[in-house]
């Protein structure tokens, strides 16, 4: 029988799936509000507002779940890592609050004042750090770069995640996030000129984002070594790899040949997988190389209760998520300039 404290690891791995998927594409999806250009920007903001208006607060539920989880089931990794890393963490807060006060305050504010321009920046801006913030913690985690009795402030707060793993991670997370945003937002419209502008940026960042896997496992091998490890030395981690590396390429001939249903799939198998052989290596691990899922863990009595409250919520959850998206996605978005007139 599998333990409670493998099975809320799961749950945990699963709740940081759906924020990838959702959330990370809600980032960038603002990386892109940022770099539109051209006689067609007001319309590519047009689209990107429509396709995450509905859906934006939605999609932190996900991450309040992984915070409860940690919180809740392992308060000592919980402890560590919200120690060790509290200058990152406190960004990346700052910039999520911040995006979404300012997406909030663009869309009631008036469309032609100077301040709406500066909703657009900050929006924009904030969608930009905070993913790569989000791919700095990450790589740190992974990295296990927790100093027990660090000698300075220096050594102990802010060392451990200005390494190059943890930087290249947060660049990899934010092309990654980028990349998920663009092939889903060729979904959310049939105008072919914003099409061909989304399938271009789409192209592009599928294409950094496998220079980056490379780089971000060339590093592991000293920054890592156990993510390198189990990736490079294990049967699991090579299959892993080549599928990996098989949906890219089957993604970016998608993207090419104009299949955007068939690229949106190989986008978030891909972002699955990359995921979630993240997790299986990292496992037991919470913060290595000391605490892991069962030295961490609180009181069985407790983790039952979490597990059944997890349980309970999902009977909520889930049917309203799928309502949501029944109302808001059953169709294209279509923006002005559309080509179905």
């Amino acid at each position: 029988m599998i333990e409670l404290e493998t099975t809320l690891a799961v749950v945990l791995l699963i709740a940081l799936n759906f924020y990838a998927l959702m959330g990370g594409a809600d980032f960038g999806a603002g990386v892109w509000h940022l770099m539109a250009r051209g006689p067609t920007r007001r319309n590519q903001h047009h689209l990107i507002g429509n396709a995450i208006g509905p859906i934006w607060e939605a999609n932190h539920v996900w991450l309040i779940l992984v915070v409860t989880i940690l919180f809740s089931a392992f308060p000592s990794a919980y402890a560590q890592i919200s120690i060790t890393l509290h200058i990152p963490l406190t960004l990346l807060v700052i910039g999520i609050v911040l995006r979404g006060a300012a997406f909030a305050f663009r869309h009631y504010d008036v469309k032609d004042d100077e301040i709406h321009v500066r909703w657009d920046q900050i929006f924009a801006v904030s969608s930009l750090i905070s993913p790569f913030l989000l791919g700095i913690i990450v790589g740190t985690i992974t990295a296990g770069h927790f100093p027990m009795n660090p000698d300075s402030f220096f050594e102990g707060y802010v060392s451990p995640w200005i390494q190059p793993f943890p930087l290249v991670m947060g660049l990899f997370s934010l092309f990654l996030f980028a990349y998920l945003a663009a092939v889903y937002l060729l979904l959310e419209t049939d105008n072919d000129q914003l099409r061909e502008i989304f399938r271009k940026r789409a192209i592009m960042a599928v294409l950094v984002v496998g220079l980056l896997e490379e780089v971000v496992l060339l590093l592991g091998r000293s920054g890592a070594p156990r993510l390198w490890g189990e990736l490079t030395g294990s049967l699991w981690g090579l299959s892993i790899q080549l599928g990996i590396g098989g949906l890219t390429m089957v993604s970016l001939w998608f993207l090419m040949t104009r299949r955007y249903w068939w690229a949106r799939t190989c986008a978030i198998l891909q972002v699955t997988l990359s995921l979630w052989a993240w997790g299986i290596a990292q496992f037991p691990y919470l913060v290595p190389p000391y605490l892991t899922v069962f030295n961490a863990s609180a009181p069985e009595i407790t983790l039952r209760f979490i597990l059944g409250a997890i349980v309970l919520g999902a009977l909520v959850l889930f049917p309203s998520l799928l309502y949501l998206f029944h109302v808001f996605k059953s169709g294209p978005l279509l923006v002005k300039g559309s080509n179905n007139k």
